[in-house]
């Protein structure tokens, strides 16, 4: 007897001033700002983007607390400014990608830091220190058509009140526009694709307790609590 088992729910990310996105695949660009390559022990200036994945119902929607993950003893947040793909496509030129855009958000690429680095000592996958459950967590989506392009503009992050990660989109390594032109070599990008830019400097340990306070200019604020 064949049993007919339904889809999982798409996930879907409320944006200002509209409907939600739902949310298709999750794209996250390693080491892109020159002080967070430096601080993990990497030359920015001898690598072209590179590419890692998280499944979407990774996402940590807005207003939910974040439970601490099992397996570590070593939870890092990197912050990050997110891209919402709203027009798909492959082999995108870097003049055409702005175009590609719908909108922006703040993010966290949240990474069990002790399994990562496990994993490259023993060159294995990052999936299971970066792709775990409620590791994505989002604010909420502002339209490109309100905001523009973003390309320069303050990035930080607080943990409980005290400043720990800092820093500006123009520090970005690999533009926007770049990021999604070399992604669009690899695969074919779809409505719905979020991507998550990088994180400047200071990534560091948070625990149960811990309030995280995110920010880029021009969008609103990501709060979040572990629990």
């Amino acid at each position: 007897m064949d049993f007919a088992v339904p889809p999982p729910p798409i996930p879907s990310v409320p944006v200002i001033g509209a409907a939600p996105f739902p949310v298709r695949r999750i794209f996250c660009v390693g080491r892109n700002y020159a002080a967070h390559a430096r601080e993990m022990g990497h030359d920015p200036t001898r690598e072209p983007p590179f590419f890692f994945t998280k499944p979407a119902d990774a996402l940590l929607l807005p207003g939910a607390a974040m439970p601490y993950p099992p397996a570590t003893e070593d939870l890092h947040h990197e912050i990050e400014l997110v891209v919402a793909i709203g027009h798909g496509g492959a082999g995108i030129a870097v003049a055409e990608a702005q175009a590609h855009v719908f909108g922006y958000a703040v993010g966290l690429d949240m990474t069990r830091r002790d399994l990562q680095a496990e994993a490259k000592k023993l060159g294995r996958p990052w999936d299971m220190a970066k792709a775990f459950d409620y590791s994505a967590p989002i604010a909420p989506i502002h339209r490109a058509a309100d905001t523009g392009p973003l390309t320069r503009g303050a990035i930080w992050l607080d943990v409980n009140g005290v400043r720990r990660q800092a820093g500006d989109l123009a520090d970005l390594i690999w533009s926007v526009p770049e990021v999604i032109a070399a992604l669009s070599r690899l695969v074919h990008l779809e409505a719905g694709d979020l991507i998550y830019s990088g994180t400047p400097e200071g990534v560091a340990a948070v625990g149960r307790g811990d309030r995280l306070h995110g920010h880029v200019d021009g969008l609103t604020d990501l709060d979040l609590v572990i629990v």
